[in-house]
C-alpha cells in the first residue's frame, strides 16, 4: 500500500541524530507530497491524541539537524502497553487518516511498533462497529517503519543504531581526558559507561581509549576474575605504565548479579592494594550535538523510511538499519525476537551464546581488545624476518592507533617491527628503526603519524638502495599505512620485484587519507575525523551567519575527490555542495544564486555553500563569494570561510581508531601468514559489502581513475540527491490545504526563472 499521509514518533531513551532522522523523514515526505505529523512524547501522545499530534511543516525541523535529543520529546507509555490505550491511539490516528507511522527508539519502541502493526486489523474493526469518524475509509493495514535509535547498539538488523557513535566519541573523549591526569598521579581509574545488556559502548571504548580491562555483560566472569585483574594491571606497572583504565558496562555481573563500579573500586583498593578512583558518566553519553556518522547515518535511514512507505514497501512491518555501510530491511519480528534472544541469554547465564549471538565483529574486537591491554608481549622476538611498517602520502589521523595496534600484535606473535620514517622517501634513505610494545603505548590517541609520511613515489633509480635496505635489515613483509602515493609506490614495487630479487616481500596497504579517494573500500583511515572537524567548525559559523542575513561558502580539502564536501553538506544542512566530479559552470552558479535569493525572500536568515577546494580551478571560494553577494544584493551578505589544514589535525575519531585497529589486525595476520607461506604478494585492505576485504594491489588500482586520483565507482555520490531534497526550500503540504506555493518574486521585486522553481 502507498501511504497518504505519515505519522513521526520518538520513543523510549533519546539518542543522538534523532532530531537528524525527524528533519530527514519530514522533508523527505514533503517532497513526495505526503502531509507528516509529528507525535509529541513517544506512544503516549499517541494514546492521548489531540495537541499531542501536530503536522509538520518545512520549516518546524529548520535548524534541528545539530541539535541533540529529540524536538518531539519521549516518554515511556504504561498506556500503550495496554490493549484500551493502543485502541485510543488507532482511533486518533483514524481520525487524522494517517495511514504511515514512523518509529525512532530502541528494542521497547520497536517491540511496540510491531505488536501495534500487528493488532491494527483488530483494533479497526472495533473501530469501525462503534462508527468511529474515519473508521470505514481507513486503511486496512498500517504501514510501520522502525528507525534504530539507541545507544546501546543492541538491535538485531543494524551494524550501527542512530546515537552510537556520539555515545562513543562522548565516551572516549572522557577517557582521553582522564587518561592525562591518570597518568600525571599513577593511578588507576575505574569508568562505568552504559550498557545495561549490551557491552558494546564499554567494549568498543576500552578499545579507543587504550583501556586496560573491560567488563561487559557479555563475558562470563570467572571465580578469580578479580585476581586476574589485579595482577594483569601490577604487571603493567612493573612494565613502567604510568595509569590503568578499566572500563566497565553498567550491566557488567558476577553470579547473575550486577558488579557496580563502587564494589569493583573497593575491591581494586581493599583486595588488590591498587589505588583507583572511580567515575560514572552517566547520561553525558547520550547529550550534545550529533556526531557527522549519526547525522549521515540518520538521514540515509529517514530518506529510506519515506521510500519504503511511499513505494508501498512497509509490507511486512520492518526496520531500516545499516549493514556493510549498506541501507538494508529486516521485518520487525525478527529484529525484536532475535534481539531479545540475546538478553535472555544473558539473563539465563548462557554468556557463550550470548557473544555468539553478538556477531563476529564484537567477538573480534573482544579478543583485540584483550590482547592490547596486555602490558607485554606473550612471546619474545624471534629472529626470524621481522615486518617493516611506515605511514606514506599525507598524514591522516588515525595513523598512529593503525601502527599501535601493527606493532603490539605482531611483536605477540613473536615478530620483530622494524619502523620506517618518512614513508618511502625514508625507505630510500634506510631511516629504520626497532620498535617495542611500549614504544607505541600512548600512541591511540594522537593525531598525525609519529612515523612520519611524505608523497613520495620511488623513482627507477631508488629501488636498488631499497632492496639494500631490506637485506641489510632481513625485512620479510611490509605493512604500509597510507594515501594514493603509498598504494602506487607498493604496487609499483611489486611490479619491479622480478629484477630486483630483495623487493619480493608480501605487501599490505592500510587505507588512510582524510579524502577517502582509495580503491577497494568506502572508508578510509581519517576521512571521519577530517569530517567531525568540518561540521564542527560549519556548526560555529552557522551560529554566525544568524547574527546577519548571511551565506557562508566554506572551502574543504579533497582535491579531486568531492567526499568530504558532500558529507559534510549533509551533515550540516548546506544548501549547496560543489564537488570536483561535477565542476562548477556560471550557469550553475547563477542557478544556485536564485534558489538562495528564493529561501531568503520565504525568511530564510542563513545560507551554506561547501566547495570541495579542487571543484574548479578557476571559479574559487573567494569568486563565489564575490558572485553570489553582488547578486544577492541588499537580501543577504557572502562570506568566505576556508578550513585549510584544520581538517587533518586533532585527535582521531573513535570510528577511525576502532575500525583503523581492525584494519591492522587482519592485515598484520594476513602478512604472517604470507610470510609463513613465502608468497611475495601485494595486497589492500578495505571496508566494504561484507566486511573487512584484500583485494589485490593490481585489481584495486584497475579500480581507479588515474588521472583524477579517485574511484571510478564512488558509492557516496549518491547522496547528491539528498543534499538538494533536504535542504533546498520546497512548497510545504498541508493536509487539508494542500501544497502551500513558494513566492514568485525575490526581496527586490524581481522574478525567479520557473526553470528554476521547479529544479529537483
Amino acid at each position: 500500500m502507498t501511504v497518504s499521509r505519515i505519522a513521526l514518533l520518538t520513543s523510549g531513551g533519546d539518542a543522538p541524530g534523532m532530531n537528524t532522522a525527524i528533519r530527514a523523514v519530514t522533508r523527505a515526505a514533503l517532497d513526495h507530497g505526503v502531509p507528516v505529523y509529528g507525535v509529541h512524547e513517544g506512544y503516549e501522545g499517541l494514546v492521548r491524541g489531540g495537541s499531542m499530534i501536530q503536522v509538520l511543516d518545512w520549516n518546524d525541523v529548520g535548524g534541528i539537524l545539530q541539535q541533540g535529543g529529540t524536538i518531539l520529546g519521549t516518554a515511556r507509555s504504561e498506556a500503550f502497553r495496554k490493549s484500551e490505550g493502543r485502541l485510543a491511539a488507532a482511533r486518533h490516528l483514524v481520525e487524522l487518516g494517517i495511514d504511515g507511522l514512523v518509529v525512532i527508539g530502541g528494542d521497547g519502541s520497536l517491540s511496540g511498533a510491531d505488536l501495534f502493526s500487528r493488532e491494527w486489523p483488530s483494533h479497526l474493526q472495533t473501530l469501525r462497529a462503534e462508527g468511529a469518524p474515519g473508521a470505514d475509509s481507513a486503511s486496512d493495514e498500517l504501514a510501520v517503519i522502525g528507525l534504530p535509535g539507541s545507544i546501546d547498539n543492541d538491535l538485531y538488523g543494524t551494524d550501527m543504531s542512530i546515537g552510537v557513535d556520539t555515545a562513543l566519541r562522548n565516551i572516549v573523549q572522557a577517557l582521553d581526558a582522564l587518561s592525562s591526569t591518570a597518568a600525571s598521579h599513577q593511578r588507576t581509574f575505574v569508568v562505568e559507561t552504559m550498557g545495561r545488556n549490551c557491552g558494546y559502548l564499554a567494549l568498543y571504548s576500552s578499545l579507543a581509549g587504550a583501556g586496560s580491562w573491560v567488563l561487559i555483560p557479555e563475558q562470563d566472569l570467572e571465580r578469580r576474575w578479580a585476581e586476574k585483574m589485579g595482577q594483569a594491571l601490577q604487571a603493567g606497572n612493573q612494565a613502567g605504565r604510568r595509569h590503568a583504565m578499566v572500563i566497565v558496562a553498567e550491566g557488567a555481573r558476577h553470579n547473575g548479579l550486577p558488579i557496580g563500579i563502587e564494589t569493583l573500586r573497593q575491591i581494586m583498593t581493599q583486595r588488590l592494594g591498587v589505588e583507583a578512583r572511580a567515575t560514572v558518566l552517566g547520561h553525558v553519553q547520550r547529550g550534545g550535538a550529533p556526531s557527522t556518522f549519526d547525522r549521515i547515518l540518520a538521514t540515509r535511514l529517514g530518506v529510506a523510511a519515506v521510500d519504503e512507505l511511499v513505494n508501498g514497501q512497509a509490507d511486512p512491518p520492518r526496520m531500516i538499519g545499516l549493514r556493510s555501510n549498506r541501507v538494508a530491511t529486516t521485518p520487525l519480528t525478527e529484529v525484536v525476537s532475535k534481539s531479545r534472544a540475546v538478553n535472555e541469554m544473558i539473563e539465563q547465564g548462557e554468556y557463550d551464546t550470548a557473544l555468539k549471538m553478538r556477531g563476529t565483529s564484537f567477538r573480534e574486537i573482544l579478543d583485540l581488545a584483550s590482547t592490547l591491554s596486555q602490558p607485554n608481549p606473550e612471546h619474545e622476538p624471534a629472529a626470524a624476518k621481522p615486518i617493516a611498517i611506515m605511514t606514506a602520502g599525507a598524514d591522516a589521523p588515525g595513523m598512529n592507533a593503525v601502527v599501535r595496534v601493527a606493532v603490539r600484535l605482531a611483536l605477540n606473535a613473536g615478530k620483530r617491527v622494524l619502523g620506517v620514517h618518512d614513508g618511502f622517501q625514508g625507505f630510500v634513505r634506510g631511516r629504520v628503526e626497532e620498535m617495542t610494545w611500549r614504544t607505541v603505548s600512548n600512541w591511540s590517541s594522537l593525531g598525525g603519524t609519529q612515523l612520519g609520511a611524505s608523497r613520495y613515489v620511488p623513482t627507477e633509480d631508488d629501488w636498488d638502495k631499497i632492496a639494500q635496505v631490506i637485506q641489510q635489515h632481513d625485512i620479510g613483509g611490509l605493512l604500509v599505512i597510507g594515501g594514493w602515493t603509498g598504494y602506487q609506490a607498493a604496487f609499483d614495487m611489486q611490479s619491479v620485484a622480478a629484477s630486483h630479487r630483495p623487493l619480493r616481500i608480501p605487501i599490505v596497504c592500510v587505507p588512510a587519507t582524510i579524502n577517502n579517494n582509495l580503491p577497494a573500500t568506502d572508508f578510509t583511515i581519517g576521512s571521519d575525523t577530517a569530517l567531525n572537524t568540518i561540521v564542527e567548525a560549519v556548526d560555529k559559523i552557522k551560529t554566525s551567519a544568524f547574527a546577519r542575513n548571511r551565506i557562508f561558502i566554506v572551502e574543504v580539502m579533497g582535491r579531486t575527490c568531492g567526499f568530504l564536501a558532500l558529507m559534510s553538506g549533509i551533515a550540516t544542512g548546506a544548501e549547496i555542495v560543489y564537488l570536483p566530479e561535477e565542476g562548477i559552470s556560471l550557469e550553475r552558479l547563477m542557478e544556485d544564486s536564485t534558489l538562495m535569493k528564493q529561501g531568503f525572500s520565504r525568511g530564510k536568515r542563513r545560507g551554506i555553500v561547501i566547495n570541495c577546494d579542487g571543484a574548479s580551478r578557476f571559479l574559487t571560494t573567494d569568486t563565489i563569494q564575490r558572485l553570489l553577494e553582488e547578486d544577492g544584493g541588499e537580501m543577504y551578505e557572502a562570506r568566505a570561510a576556508i578550513l585549510g589544514h584544520l581538517q587533518r589535525g586533532g585527535a582521531p575519531s573513535p570510528f577511525d581508531r576502532i575500525q583503523g585497529s581492525r584494519m591492522a589486525a587482519r592485515a598484520v595476520r594476513h602478512l604472517l601468514e604470507c610470510m609463513t607461506d613465502s608468497r611475495p604478494e601485494a595486497v589492500c585492505i578495505g571496508l566494504r559489502d561484507e566486511g573487512l576485504q584484500f583485494t589485490s594491489l593490481a585489481d584495486a588500482v584497475s579500480e581507479m581513475d588515474i588521472p583524477n586520483e579517485r574511484p571510478r565507482v564512488q558509492w557516496w555520490l549518491s547522496g547528491r540527491d539528498m543534499v538538494r531534497m533536504l535542504a533546498q526550500p520546497k512548497p510545504d503540504v498541508h493536509p487539508v490545504t494542500g501544497p502551500i506555493s513558494p513566492p514568485t518574486q525575490d526581496g527586490n521585486g524581481r522574478a525567479f526563472s520557473p526553470a528554476i522553481q521547479t529544479r529537483p
